[in-house]
């Protein structure tokens, strides 16, 4: 898909995010993190069924053959995986009944992974090549029929826009947080707890992103760094989840009166509970949960659901 759209509104959601922090949080201070009096309550129990952390995260395993080249003998895991080598841009296609997702594939002959998105069925994906503007010719394609095996299974490895290994310092970083969480419930909240309290919304960043397309997340620099938008608070928050075993969706879509502002935040399945006044987690069920907001305070849109239209699915 075109982030351009999503894009030029990042200035706009930081202008929000540092009004609401503003108005919700007391005792100076800005940007993100939880502070005193915010509704955001790090006592609050949480409850579910046992909680063990992996031996290690489930990863990926591709096949690749040639180049360019799509390997599809892992969809019904929940992923495909594709690469090329070209001067020009490339797109990868991923086409299912009437919707399509367009992803930027890196040119340098790297393999990138994606993920089944739409459900079992009939799947098209197509290697694309830029010819001029925004004209594009078939590289190569490769139909398939999909049989998930769950319909988390693609939710609960590394993709494209979360793109983690064992080895990376944010699977590191998750191991640290959880290794102490008794149940469910509390392994999600000390994730969420931890990017709430040390992740900032990265406002000069935005700005510079604001007529840049094809941005990709990387999981590692928004923990190095502590700063980033709201795509890298979801891509870290779900790399983190991910990798403890807990399927986890980056959701982008519109939030606010009027979809005003193209946002993205994820959703998160676990057996176990954690009410707060910034997230409602229930137990197997997709609960969802905005890190960005949750950290600049912005409670009048993480707890209401209705003000979410999700659009894309990653």
């Amino acid at each position: 898909m075109s982030f351009c759209r999503w894009q030029k509104l990042l200035v706009a959601m930081a202008a929000l995010c540092l009004a609401v922090c503003l108005a919700a949080c007391s005792g100076g201070g800005s940007g993100g993190g939880a502070k005193s009096g915010s509704v955001m309550d790090r006592d609050a129990p949480a409850t579910g069924s046992e909680f063990s952390q992996p031996a290690a995260p489930r990863m990926p395993s591709p096949n690749l053959d040639g180049d360019p080249a799509i390997d599809v003998s892992h969809v019904n895991e929940g992923y495909v995986s594709a690469r090329a080598t070209d001067a020009a841009r490339l797109k990868f296609q991923v086409k299912s009944g009437d919707m399509t997702y367009n992803y930027d594939l890196p040119n340098t002959g790297e393999e990138a992974v994606f993920p089944i998105n739409m459900g079992s069925g009939t799947y098209e994906f197509r290697i694309m090549r830029n010819t001029e503007g925004s004209n594009y010719v078939e590289l190569m394609s490769e139909p398939a029929e999909v049989a998930l095996e769950s319909e988390f299974v693609p939710f609960d490895i590394p993709n494209l826009y979360c793109n983690y290994t064992p080895s990376s310092d944010c699977v590191t970083m998750a191991r640290k947080v959880t290794e102490d969480a008794p149940n469910q419930g509390e392994a999600v909240k000390a994730v969420c707890t931890y990017l709430v309290e040390n992740i900032t919304y990265d406002t000069d960043k935005a700005e510079k992103l604001s007529t840049a397309t094809g941005y990709i997340p990387n999981p590692d620099d928004t923990l190095r760094t502590g700063t980033g938008i709201c795509f890298d608070y979801a891509s870290l928050a779900a790399a983190m989840l991910r990798s403890m075993g807990f399927p986890t969706k980056i959701i982008t879509g519109y939030v606010g009166s009027g979809d005003s502002i193209y946002h993205a935040w994820i959703m998160v399945y676990a057996d176990g509970q954690w009410h707060t006044g910034m997230f409602a987690v229930d137990p197997k069920t997709w609960s969802r949960v905005d890190v960005t907001f949750a950290a600049a305070g912005a409670s009048d849109f993480v707890g209401d659901g209705s003000a979410y239209t999700d659009r894309y699915v990653y």
